[in-house]
């Protein structure tokens, strides 16, 4: 990529000032539910720029144009079935979380199925977050290199610093504001780089021929199996993410929470077309040119530098804040359901230590692993996190939130644990050929089925109610 002074400028600027509004909005974050959950007062506005503000990350947007130079429309299921995850929050799980008064969706749990089920859930989800943030490192390192020249290394320490910049001092409120900030940014320059790029296919004299309607007009390009079962685990991934959650608990009340969802999922929804069509252009413009660095290069040369120097700033922002988002959660849940309620922390400073240094290290951990698979395809991590985050904790949230107490807790727990090992071993360890999320939602059913049938045909089951 070869860039200007002027792109340089316009892209320091774009990301200087995200960082200045967050500092800014942030900088009461002293208390360790401050730096969390920005003192549950966040207006609708801050709690959707929190969530987008982590989807719409490097997945949702190099991700998407990197998948969509292969299969084309397929590519938009990231967005597009984020924003469904997002509209069942809103409708059936935002009023009676936010309404609990808690922190964590492990607290939830807890609540629930008692103190083992907080630490089973927490590490569990904290693992498929964990992926979803490699996703997000994997989309920013080679477009840091292509921009910068800097190793692989190099780049990935860069992203690691701006996360520490973002999140680190002024915790939710902070990468809430910076993800509005984020979110004006990436929908104009997004849309005027789609804009641009449709043109460019419908001047195509043989765009029929080069782009016949199977697979690249088809939702379900990369086959009907695989398809659904990456939407259905993005939606039930998306229900049990602490980072989303998080922000629905950071409303000032419940009605606040489902409409800051709602606005999440309008915003998500269709912010993966222009890079589908970014995507579709650059294979024909630069067949030779990595399907990775598709968005980033075609902004480069196809925009105006001011333009295009924003565009990127934007670009830069939506991996960071995705990573801060993420890393955030993960952050609150250890703090909160391993330091304190295993490792009986109670002072205010040492939780907060604890939850700005997991910060740290998750984003540091990410990165490395991002390093270490470069060639992979940004999007497959992210739905194996959400399946892997989901699948053994769907369920039994579920059952909490419209449910609670019905299920015994100890079926409850041994259902979050075994899920959640089969789901991993099935990725991880003999690599089936099946969705890790239809695993571990099997042996959570099985699980859940026969607690159920225990209390009922034993009322006084040891913990039952």
């Amino acid at each position: 990529m070869s860039l200007g002074v002027t792109h340089f400028v316009f892209l320091f600027a774009t990301v200087l000032l995200a960082l200045l509004l967050g500092a800014r909005a942030g900088r009461r974050a002293r208390t360790a539910e401050g730096f969390s959950l920005g003192g549950r007062a966040s207006g609708a506005g801050v709690v959707a720029g929190g969530i987008a503000g982590t989807v719409i990350g490097g997945a949702a947007t190099i991700g998407t144009a990197q998948l969509a130079c292969t299969v084309g429309l397929s590519g938009w299921w990231f967005t597009l079935g984020s924003g469904l995850g997002f509209l069942l929050i809103g409708t059936f799980y935002a009023r009676p979380l936010r309404h609990s008064g808690l922190e964590t969706v492990s607290q939830y749990l807890a609540l629930n199925y008692g103190r083992a089920a907080g630490p089973i859930a927490s590490l569990a989800s904290s693992l498929g977050i964990l992926f979803s943030a490699v996703a997000s490192a994997l989309a920013a390192i080679p477009m840091v290199g292509a921009m910068t020249g800097l190793s692989s290394a190099a780049s990935a320490a860069t992203i690691v610093a701006l996360v520490v910049a973002m999140v680190l001092w002024g915790g939710l409120r902070a990468a809430g504001v910076a993800g509005l900030f984020k979110m004006a940014v990436l929908w104009t320059t997004l849309f005027a780089a789609g804009g641009v790029a449709a043109f460019t296919l419908a001047e195509m004299p043989d765009f029929a021929q080069r782009f016949p309607p199977t697979p690249w007009f088809s939702l379900f390009g990369r086959g009907v199996g695989q398809t659904l079962g990456n939407v259905v685990s993005l939606i039930v991934g998306i229900v049990c993410t602490q980072t989303y959650i998080q922000a629905l608990y950071a409303a000032s009340d419940s009605r606040t929470a489902a409409i800051g969802a709602y606005t999440a999922a309008a915003i998500t929804i269709p912010v993966g077309l222009p890079s589908v069509a970014v995507g579709m252009a650059m294979r024909v413009l630069h067949p030779e040119i990595p399907p990775i660095l598709a968005l980033p290069a075609f902004i480069a040369e196809h925009l105006p530098a001011p333009v295009a120097g924003v565009a990127l700033g934007g670009l830069m922002l939506s991996v960071v804040g995705s990573i801060a988002g993420l890393t955030l959660g993960i952050g609150t849940m250890i703090s909160r359901d391993i330091g304190q309620a295993v490792l009986g922390l109670s002072q205010d400073r040492h939780i907060l230590l604890l939850n700005r240094a997991t910060v740290l290290a998750v984003t540091g951990i990410a990165a490395w692993i991002a390093v270490t698979h470069l060639d992979s395809y940004v999007l497959d991590w992210n739905y194996m996190s959400m399946a892997l985050r989901g699948a053994g904790l769907f369920l039994p949230l579920s059952l909490a939130v419209f449910a609670p107490r019905r299920l015994p807790p100890a079926w409850g727990v041994a259902s979050m644990a075994l899920a959640t090992l089969a789901a991993v071993a099935s990725r991880l360890v003999f690599q089936l050929p099946v969705n890790p999320l239809f695993v571990g939602v099997g042996v959570s059913a099985a699980m859940v089925a026969a607690g159920l049938v225990a209390a009922r045909l034993s009322p006084r089951v040891p913990g039952n109610p």
